[in-house]
């Protein structure tokens, strides 16, 4: 009887299927002149601001029921696909496979991409600046923790820009070879992830060894050969190394997230929804910043980030990164950059680009 039901159903999503196959390489075919057009004038593979488009508009016109975010998925990955075939992209991240790096890596170019696990972040950034990678892709900023403090010294320090921006849930579980505790002396993660899960670890295992390592991934691969190890890592690290999770959702804060940079040397062009970074530093004297943020409000930009570094030349001064709503080549915007720059000791413009989804 279920059979009988179930027979005239499965053959609409046979014919269904077979439709999307053809318009899929429907568009494939279209992506292939488009890239035949790019390289007759050499331009760039991947528009972070042309996805972003794509990917908001498919959303805004889902009926459903399939949620936004699922179809926004789907898309990513037909356009990562179509994009290969053009031309496949390298991609650098803040390695071993399985960290929450390579997860933004595929959460913003897709999956059909070259992925190149580095042993830093400093490593990230020679990749891109070497060309060995067309892209890198940097942690700079935890929800929970505050900023990363190496991403933004190397940010003012490389030629590189900012291209795009991914956030993505950062959710930790305590992982080892077996799915227990029993033989454990030593629990592993970044130091940022420990940090993350403080008051948890205190709570549970206030008196194991706690070891900060270069990575979650890395905490992962030590659990899977040494069953006194356990790894603080996400489930994609548990995946990969054959781990068993003890516990899910260790983070203290239930919302946890991280944002992470796109870094190249591309230039991206308007999206419609936009921001723009920048480091900016000021004479040692009173009222110095006040004054020197003014353009933003007397042209009607919004500051959505102000964090301070110290400028470690042996004086009490220190850069400013800011980050803007809107894109560098917006009229106010423009503006109010154009006036930032005459009255700043020191002006950097680290990238306009779309906002994260």
């Amino acid at each position: 009887m279920i059979q009988e039901k179930l027979l005239p159903l499965r053959q609409k999503i046979d014919d269904i299927d077979a439709e999307i196959l053809v318009l899929l390489n429907r568009r494939a075919q279209l992506a292939q002149e488009v890239g035949h057009v790019k390289a007759e004038t050499n331009a760039p593979v991947f528009r972070p601001e042309r996805e972003a488009q794509v990917l908001r508009s498919v959303a805004d016109r889902n009926p459903g029921p399939l949620q936004s975010g699922d179809v926004q998925t789907i898309f990513r990955e037909v356009m990562s696909a179509c994009r290969a075939l053009e031309k496949r992209v390298t991609v650098a991240y803040l390695g071993p496979t399985g960290t929450f790096s390579e997860q933004a890596v595929y959460q913003q170019f897709g999956h059909a991409v070259d992925s190149l696990a580095c042993a830093s972040i400093d490593e990230v950034f020679r990749a891109a600046e070497a060309g060995t990678a067309d892209f890198g892709v940097v942690p700079i900023e935890n929800s929970s923790e505050g900023v990363i403090n190496r991403t933004l010294d190397l940010l003012l320090q490389t030629t590189l820009r900012i291209s795009g921006e991914v956030a993505i849930p950062v959710h930790h579980s305590l992982m080892t070879k077996d799915g227990t505790t029993d033989l454990v002396t030593r629990i592993c993660a970044h130091s940022q992830a420990l940090a993350q899960c403080n008051a948890w670890l205190n709570q549970h295992y206030p008196n194991i060894e706690r070891l900060a390592v270069a990575s979650n991934a890395e905490a992962a691969r030590m659990a899977s050969e040494d069953p006194t190890v356990a790894g603080i890592a996400g489930e994609l690290a548990a995946q990969t190394y054959g781990l068993q999770i003890v516990s899910a959702h260790i983070q203290d804060d239930p919302h946890n997230r991280t944002r992470f940079a796109v870094v190249g040397r591309l230039h991206t062009t308007p999206s419609g929804k936009d921001q723009t970074s920048l480091v900016l530093s000021v004479p040692n004297k009173a009222g110095a910043v006040y004054s020197l943020l003014s353009p933003l409000a007397s042209h009607g930009v919004s500051m959505s980030r102000f964090e301070s570094r110290p400028a470690r030349m042996g004086a009490w001064e220190y850069y400013f990164y800011v980050d803007v709503e809107g894109h560098e080549k917006d009229e106010k915007v423009a503006k109010a950059l154009a006036e930032l720059k005459q009255n700043a000791a020191f002006f950097k413009l680290l990238g306009s680009y779309p906002l994260s989804l």
